[in-house]
């Protein structure tokens, strides 16, 4: 009984929330983009090589990779230079391959803008010398993933996935700590200063749509369900090119993503799943996951806004259990230093210590005694 009345405070102060952002949260609900980028139907069409190519919407990335193995160089950057957008999307295409195609691909979206244009400014940036984009899709408000590190060579991989108002303006923004941009340059240089010999990468994926501000798109799942088959295909299809399995670090709305995604992960070879200042994940415990990667919990700071959220799942609304709950299951990570919701990869926080450590198989202190 008390139980039951504690889940329907829960839900009161949930339905309080909503009904209070309402009116906000339906004008600014978000369409999901989903599907292969402008430029499929060119693509499917592309008969230059005498055979068909790899459909973008259907085509298991392992087939991609075969299919490009199967090229030489000089028809693998003849098709990057014709359809950038598909190439530079295209889980399972090499990985140098996807950068060059997504250069070309925002070189000719910043010919579209007015110069000195806000938009036009953004794709500048992107083009900087040594930015190495992944992913790169203009639709909507913009979707991307920027590699730090050489991936070809590196050792120790890891991917982190963002959450709420996160596209392609507030992607690397310098004011904000919690962007994926600042996130993934923090953990990067952590890994390469507790492996110094080892060469390492981080993935910062913003490829998908996510909701803007709270509102009713951050308290329910829809637009994770659809970015669950976007990240797991992605991280497919980096090991289809060989790349080092994954530790995957899920921040806030982005760890709903990965909690939808885990199932999938094996056949992505995550190593890790970490979830930081996170809301809940759709699922009862860990084990609840389905993934044969282990899963980690962050320790929720006191200043993280999203411990006033309640864990339910009721109507749609909510994720569900509290991942940093000792009931939960997952193994729990220090955040000593940290403060506030976006805080957890500052320099010299536990949290950014042991998540480095996590990427690097540097865990032994974080594990319990045998």
């Amino acid at each position: 009984m008390r139980r039951f009345k504690r889940t329907l405070a829960a839900v009161a102060l949930m339905t309080t929330v909503m009904a209070g952002t309402a009116g906000w949260a339906v004008g600014g609900e978000q369409s999901a983009v989903t599907g292969p980028p402008a430029g499929a139907g060119a693509w499917r069409a592309d008969r230059s090589l005498h055979r068909p190519l790899p459909d973008p919407a259907t085509a298991a990335p392992a087939d991609v990779a075969r299919f490009f193995a199967a090229l030489d160089e000089t028809d693998r950057h003849r098709l990057a230079a014709r359809h950038p957008l598909i190439v530079g999307n295209l889980d399972g295409a090499p990985v140098p391959l996807r950068y060059e195609a997504n250069r070309r691909a925002i070189e000719d979206e910043r010919a579209k803008e007015p110069a000195g244009s806000a938009l036009a400014e953004r794709y500048t940036r992107l083009l900087e010398p040594g930015r190495h984009l992944l992913a790169f899709d203009p639709r909507g408000r913009g979707q991307l993933a920027e590699v730090y590190g050489d991936l070809t060579t590196a050792r120790h991989v890891a991917a982190l996935v963002p959450g709420s108002d996160t596209d392609l303006a507030s992607f690397d923004r310098t004011d904000r700590l919690g962007t994926p941009g600042a996130m993934a340059r923090s953990l990067y240089a952590e890994m390469a200063r507790q492996a110094p010999h080892t060469p390492s990468a981080v993935i910062a994926w913003a490829g998908y749509t996510t909701p803007v501000g709270v509102g009713l798109d951050a308290a329910t799942g829809r637009l994770a369900q659809a970015a669950a088959p976007r990240l797991t295909r992605f991280l497919t299809g980096l090991a289809a090119t060989g790349a080092v399995a994954p530790a995957v670090f899920c921040h806030s709305y982005g760890s709903v993503v990965c909690g939808l995604a885990a199932p999938a992960l094996d056949a992505a070879k995550a190593t890790d799943l970490v979830v930081l200042a996170s809301p809940g994940i759709r699922a009862s415990s860990a084990a609840a996951l389905r993934t044969g990667a282990r899963v980690w919990a962050v320790r929720r700071n006191e200043a993280d806004w999203i411990g006033d959220v309640p864990h339910v799942n009721v109507f749609g609304l909510g994720h569900g259990a509290d991942p940093t709950s000792p009931s939960f299951g997952a193994r729990p990570v220090p955040s000593g230093g940290a403060h506030g919701h976006s805080d957890y990869f500052r320099e010299g926080t536990e949290s950014l210590r042991d998540c480095a450590g996590i990427a690097v198989g540097e865990t032994a202190h974080l594990l319990p005694p045998r």
